[in-house]
């Protein structure tokens, strides 16, 4: 039987969506339920597992299966529930106090064996839910109440992390930005295996403002530059500015009249970086991810996209291999087997 396509109101629940007014999370959500309206992916086929923080709140307000575990123990045990349920669409939704902090090996692991899971962190630079403590990916100098001083720890870059840990899919998108964050959520979805993607998201009460460099109508175009497949690194309210390789170091060039073929030009396109997401070698996402303000436009779009065996697929292909050549399993026998003992 074919089951009837979402909408959006679909997936709304009784619950009251608690959040504090202005929070970023409430236009996540939204945008996450179109994408799974568009998706085509049957309600009783979804599951969301959460952690511990104010994003992990939204298994509760999505009418799909849903988990909310331990802090940073989510991908563990969506992971589990992968594999013992391969058919189902499996979502992890966390934050960067609870995915990168308690949560970063779980984290780290479900990405590197390739899971076939959406992974979406939210990130606001601060621990929320805890009023107001810095995080893994608060940036040196940021004040808060436990570093009142500013906090003077190396901020963890969630898309590098993932990029080193072999991700298959990466991708960054903001919470305002709601046509390019559904279209991220939709990529995200139709990825088989580890779908890792950074949202940032702003925080009212306790981080205000962090992303406005990225969301500002009046400044955003001069410092954010959105991949595009197969073109060249070109960004500015002109279509003016571009990133280039000096040997292995990233340089902003200026080209004239936003291509650089003009008489004079210094800096041609063609010198360009050109982004390739499905490349086999990771160096230049990993590159990209590192590019951040004010030295650098930040990227927003997919960083990596290639194809790679999941890991549940895996592990059911072995399985099934055993069974056809010794037969299944019987409990009894490997309870009485040579590897076991009796402790007196």
């Amino acid at each position: 039987m074919t089951l009837p396509l979402l909408t959006p109101a679909d997936l709304d629940t009784d619950r009251e969506v608690r959040w504090c007014p202005g929070c970023g999370d409430f236009a996540i959500l939204a945008q996450l339920k179109q994408a799974l309206s568009e998706a085509g992916v049957p309600r009783e086929k979804l599951v969301f597992v959460s952690g511990f923080g104010c994003s992990s709140r939204i298994p509760y307000y999505l009418n799909t299966y849903g988990f909310q575990t331990v802090q940073g123990r989510g991908p563990a045990i969506a992971t589990g529930i992968k594999i013992a349920n391969p058919e189902l669409q499996v979502w992890v939704v966390t934050g960067d106090g609870d995915g990168l902090s308690a949560g970063a090996g779980h984290l780290i692991h479900a990405i590197r064996r390739n899971v076939d899971l959406k992974i979406l962190l939210f990130n606001n630079e601060v621990f929320g839910l805890t009023k107001g403590q810095n995080s893994p990916t608060s940036r040196v100098g940021t004040r808060t109440k436990a570093s009142p001083l500013g906090s003077i720890e190396t901020p963890l870059r969630p898309l590098s992390l993932a990029l080193a840990a072999e991700a298959t899919f990466v991708a960054r998108t903001v919470d305002v930005d709601v046509h390019h964050l559904t279209e991220t959520l939709l990529r995200a979805a139709s990825h088989r295996g580890t779908a890792f993607v950074e949202i940032y998201q702003n925080c009212k009460i306790f981080n205000d403002g962090v992303f406005d460099y990225a969301t500002d109508k009046s400044v955003k175009e001069e410092h954010t530059l959105h991949l595009e497949q197969r073109r060249p690194l070109i960004f500015g309210r002109d279509r003016n500015m571009g990133v280039r390789l000096n040997g292995v170091v990233p340089e902003i060039v200026q080209l004239n009249n936003g291509n650089g073929n003009s008489a004079g030009s210094s800096n041609h396109i063609d010198d360009l970086v050109i982004h390739d997401e499905s490349g086999d070698d990771a160096t230049l996402a990993f590159l990209l991810s590192r590019l951040s303000f004010p030295e650098f436009p930040e990227c927003f779009g997919v960083f990596r996209c290639v194809d790679r065996p999941t890991y549940e697929g895996q592990l059911l292909g072995q399985i099934a291999e055993a069974r056809q050549a010794h037969g299944p399993a019987k409990l009894d026998e490997l309870l009485a087997g040579d590897e076991t003992w009796t402790v007196a």
